[in-house]
């Protein structure tokens, strides 16, 4: 004898029934988050972040002013990258809670880790971009201080980008879903806050080339964090728009944009140069903007990471995208 078929009526097909059983929606065990939160603290973490960017940018603005003859701006920058790391390893170690724990990152060296890669680039970075700053205010050994600006500056575009791919690498959606766009998004506003630092430090006959340096900044990054949010939709870019992160980040593009303005009068706009206090005013902005993303992007994370359905939607629509491969 056979066994009797079954008729499967959740299916519906040529001739088969309706569903019976409605479409399941996604629910969390009693509604508990599927991720850990991550253990970052506020505001280490972000003012960690911030102020290694401000730094590595800067070091790279040092070696163009330099190497364009601007020399106040070059030293004014290279003081303000070594004043920034330092403050930003203040900022990391007293997340770590230890001294020791940073050294214990710097025992192995893996390419594949981001953490790994980003402890070497602080450990070689920081005294390099001091080295280039003492050259630079003392006035000795002005050959060597000038190898330090060039290694500070190639350095300095990885502390200043790291980061980026460092918050991407974790399982955070808000975060790694955003891996493509995040790098350039730091990038940008690391370059037009120290573009506007440059701006409020610069004499009057050198903030020119500060103005150029934080208006491309500026422009990169706006354009990174709508490409980001664009790509991401309106299901996955929800923390990016939404509570605190929102309110932050929309304050950052409003500062962003105003800063551009800004900028543009200050460096571009020779037969009409901007005046002390619009250079002045843009530059602040700029500087604040870039702290209130940083502090934004990394509050979306920590909004996404407690609403499993931003975990778990990403993850269902991969599956989906290879069943119909």
């Amino acid at each position: 004898m056979t066994e009797p078929r079954v008729q499967d009526k959740r299916k519906k097909g040529k001739g088969g029934e309706r569903p019976m059983v409605p479409r399941a929606e996604f629910r969390s065990y009693y509604g508990r988050p599927v991720l850990k939160a991550p253990v970052w603290k506020s505001p280490d973490v972000p003012g960690y972040l911030f102020l290694g960017g401000v730094a590595g940018a800067s070091s790279v603005l040092a070696a163009f002013a330099q190497a364009s003859g601007n020399p106040q701006l070059a030293r004014n920058a290279k003081v303000s990258a070594t004043a920034a790391i330092a403050l930003s390893g203040v900022a990391l170690v007293n997340d770590l809670g230890r001294p020791s724990r940073f050294l214990n990152m710097l025992r192995v060296f893996k390419t594949s880790s981001p953490m790994s890669v980003g402890s070497w680039l602080l450990a070689v970075y920081g005294p390099v971009s001091g080295a280039a700053a003492v050259s630079a205010v003392t006035g000795r050994l002005p050959t060597a201080g000038a190898a330090a600006t060039a290694g500070a500056a190639v350095l300095g575009s990885g502390i200043a980008t790291y980061t980026g791919a460092l918050l991407s690498d974790t399982s955070v959606s808000a975060w790694h879903e955003a891996h493509r766009e995040m790098p350039y998004l730091f990038a940008g506003s690391a370059a037009s806050a120290a573009g506007g630092l440059g701006m409020l430090t610069a004499p009057s006959g050198q903030v020119a080339h500060a103005g150029r340096f934080a208006a491309l900044g500026a422009a990169a990054e706006l354009t990174a964090k709508q490409l980001l949010t664009r790509r991401l939709g309106d299901d996955l870019a929800g923390p990016y728009h939404s509570g605190r992160p929102g309110t932050l980040l929309r304050a950052a593009e409003g500062l962003t944009v105003a800063g551009l303005a800004g900028s543009v009068l200050t460096g571009f706009i020779r037969h009409r140069p901007g005046s002390p206090i619009v250079s002045r005013t843009a530059g602040l902005a700029l500087v604040a903007a870039s702290a209130l993303t940083r502090f934004g992007v990394f509050e979306a994370g920590l909004a996404s990471a407690a609403d499993p359905g931003y975990t778990v939607r990403p993850q269902r629509a991969r599956i989906g995208g290879r069943a119909d491969v």
